[in-house]
């Protein structure tokens, strides 16, 4: 598929003064105009000011632009395989990232590093995910995996899943979590209940629950925090 045929109209000085700004000043630069020269990366002969801001107008944000799957951004117009591979590359790199510094110290110690890497990885998602984040003796995550994935606003989650998967990893603490796409964070009857009846089939198995962490798009709620384990 192409991307689109429209060619840039000297957009040369343009971009010059837009890389001279990336370089001086990032945090300066507009939502639109990050995406716009992301995507002159990948399109280089192609005027892209006008899809990044239809991007923004599509998705809502620049966060909901990078969480986008791929088939979705396709749909805008002047997008393709080439420019949706370029947002795609652009999230994994930043999750990566977090990811890296959430790893790099015991999560006890290092909770900023887990929160922005969780913020990255589901703050802008737009289904729920379930993920389990596997400890060592040590609090060192060793492991991040999404045990389950479901609709706009709920995801199947079964205990005896939960404590399978620990098992099986060697866990000796488990930190669960999951986002709401709704973005309001806080938690519901049912997260509860969950992280409670997850609790107790842990327990005589030696396996600790540390938290269970709520994303969404306006920030973060720990059920530990809120006196709610």
């Amino acid at each position: 598929m192409l991307d689109t045929d429209t060619p840039v109209i000297d957009a040369t000085g343009h971009r010059e003064r837009l890389r001279a700004r990336l370089f001086d000043d990032p945090e300066g630069l507009h939502d639109h105009e990050l995406i716009e020269y992301l995507l002159a990366v990948a399109l280089p002969r192609i005027d892209t000011k006008a899809i990044a801001k239809r991007l923004i107008a599509e998705f809502g944000s620049f966060g909901r632009v990078l969480a986008a799957e791929p088939t979705a951004l396709r749909r805008v117009k002047g997008m393709g395989d080439v420019s949706a591979a370029a947002i795609k590359i652009a999230q994994a790199a930043a999750i990566r990232l977090a990811r890296a510094e959430a790893r790099a110290a015991p999560v006890l110690s290092n909770w900023q590093a887990l929160s922005d890497y969780l913020q990255a990885r589901l703050a802008h998602e737009n289904v729920e995910e379930f993920r389990l984040l596997h400890l060592d003796t040590r609090n060192m995550l060793v492991l991040d995996e999404a045990l389950s994935r479901g609709t706009i606003d709920q995801t199947a989650v079964h205990v005896r899943e939960v404590i399978k998967r620990a098992l099986e990893v060697g866990s000796a603490a488990l930190i669960l979590v999951h986002n709401h796409p709704s973005g309001d964070p806080s938690p519901s009857r049912a997260d509860i209940d969950i992280t409670q009846t997850i609790i107790a089939a842990a327990k005589p198995l030696g396996i600790s629950v540390h938290d269970h962490i709520i994303v969404g798009a306006s920030g973060q709620v720990s059920l530990r925090s809120k006196g709610l384990l």
